[in-house]
């Protein structure tokens, strides 16, 4: 294939980014050449269903993604289909081949990705995925090449829309979780079964892919802390702003190093956090996604935009694309040993990790409850900066203390939690949730 060759692209999967993608590759295609310095050119498309009323733009079809990914006449192949089982065999056999592939599956990142990243090294192929984190922001390409040189501290995100809008939602019409998720579903920001989303799964998939990346270590996805929204109420999120904060969930990745600068320990996890009134994540609503990056040359610098939908998620693998034909499409080089012991730096246990935390604690309304449950923390060690008791709050003979405390280890928060909770005069669930400073 000479320099100006067409490159030819083999498409598996047909659902809305597929069908997104098709459109864009016809539409753009000037400007695609433009900046690939040769034409993108889609020949081949294979769904598992087909979809007669699509206009494939002359690409042919087929049910056998198989054919596809061995045939001549394909140099790169974009998944598409979403999921494990398929994608992974055909994402292997991609490889094995020796072709470059273009991904947008997070899952299958976040799960297989030390296996696709080696079989791509042996190969000598290439892995775009551009598209598997917040859709239309170009965050791998500027965490991979922008800051590529830097030492990169931590990076935290609200990575996924749905969850941001059910909580933006809460925060501006004061409504319950339920309610606002089942607008959520009739306007297609969550799926009829919402659990990746909300339950935080689908974050933790791409904070594990963005860790992986910016700190070269293997993250075995099973030991990553996850956390969703469901636990939220209208209520936490009105106290949350009283304390100066507003609730989002996160995906957080943070680098530990020793006094001389060498990395021993990664902190990676997805969960909803309290984040101060005057950060920038804190004012990014609706199904936007945007994360914020600290490394010791640029400092803080921040992402934002559309982190899904057909048209951004597609624009996200035609840049991946792009890059493929300019032959610049950087490889995932092998997990990095500790500098100290020479062994993989290990993924930090949250128990061991410190935080600020925010508490709301259902008590039965009478004297020396505060008296006790600022006691108990005390026996943690544990200090509270702030501290919320309304009697207006009083329902049923109950009162909500809420309690936001200085930095303590997440051990020792567990602790008082079963301690707290074990007291009589405890009379419902605790919601804990994390601050996060961002700073």
């Amino acid at each position: 294939m000479t320099a100006t060759a067409e490159l030819r692209v083999g498409l598996c999967g047909l659902g809305t980014v597929g069908q997104s993608l098709v459109e864009l590759l016809a539409v753009n295609a000037a400007a695609i050449e433009r900046q690939a310095g040769r034409p993108i050119r889609l020949v081949q498309v294979a769904s598992r269903t087909p979809k007669p009323g699509v206009d494939l733009q002359g690409a042919t079809f087929s049910t056998d993604t198989q054919q596809l990914i061995g045939s001549s006449e394909v140099d790169v192949v974009v998944e598409l289909i979403g999921g494990e089982g398929l994608a992974l065999d055909l994402s292997r056999a991609t490889l094995a081949c020796g072709k470059s592939l273009v991904t947008g599956n997070k899952a299958l990142l976040a799960l297989h990705g030390e296996e696709l990243f080696a079989l791509a090294r042996q190969n000598k192929a290439g892995i775009g995925f551009e598209a598997a984190v917040a859709g239309g922001i170009p965050l791998i390409n500027a965490l991979v090449s922008g800051l590529g040189g830097n030492q990169i501290g931590w990076v935290a995100g609200i990575i996924n829309g749905t969850c941001n809008y059910i909580l933006t939602a809460m925060t501006e019409d004061g409504a319950a979780f339920d309610a606002v998720l089942a607008t959520a579903q009739e306007l297609g920001y969550a799926e009829a079964d919402p659990t990746f989303d909300v339950g935080g799964i689908d974050a933790a998939h791409k904070i594990a892919i963005i860790a992986r990346l910016v700190f070269g270590v293997p993250i075995n996805f099973a030991d990553v802390p996850v956390a969703g929204i469901e636990m939220v109420s209208a209520e936490d999120i009105e106290y949350a702003r009283q304390l100066g904060y507003r609730i989002k969930h996160l995906g957080v990745a943070a680098g530990e190093r020793d006094a001389v600068g060498n990395l021993i320990a990664v902190d990676v996890r997805a969960h909803a956090a309290l984040v101060p009134q005057d950060r920038l994540l804190a004012g990014v609503g609706g199904v936007t996604n945007a994360a914020m990056v600290q490394d010791n040359a640029v400092g803080l610098s921040v992402y934002s935009g559309p982190g899904a939908g057909g048209r951004p998620t597609a624009a996200a693998v035609v840049a991946d694309l792009i890059r493929v034909a300019q032959g610049t499409l950087p490889t995932v080089p092998a997990a990095i040993p500790s500098e100290v012991t020479g062994q993989s730096v290990a993924l930090k246990a949250l128990e061991d990790t410190e935080a600020a935390f925010y508490m709301r604690i259902p008590v039965l309304d009478k004297p020396g409850v505060l008296a006790e449950i600022s006691h108990l923390l005390s026996e943690q060690g544990i200090s509270i900066e702030s501290l919320i008791q309304r009697e207006q709050a009083v329902r049923d003979a109950q009162v909500p203390i809420v309690v936001l405390t200085q930095a303590v280890a997440q051990s020792a928060l567990n602790r008082a939690l079963a301690t707290i909770a074990a007291s009589p005069d405890v009379v419902g669930d605790i919601v804990h949730l994390r601050v996060e400073s961002l700073l």
